[in-house]
């Protein structure tokens, strides 16, 4: 696990994933289609997955308040 503080790119990044339709209906769902490929392959391809996670994700992964 990356424990890195978060960059401005880093913040950039992740501003596009929180506005990408997919991501948003992913986090707001937590289940089904949407949430299995967010999870499961975005995360490990998607840049912007990657960056949200350093940002807004602790180490457990959980939001940060």
């Amino acid at each position: 696990m990356n424990t890195r503080t978060p960059t401005r790119l880093d913040r950039a990044l992740a501003k596009v994933c929180q506005h990408c339709p997919l991501c948003r209906r992913a986090r707001k769902e937590q289940a089904g289609a949407a949430w299995w490929i967010v999870s499961r392959v975005e995360r490990r391809l998607c840049p912007f997955c990657r960056a949200y996670k350093r940002v807004y994700v602790n180490r457990r992964g959980q939001p940060l308040k």
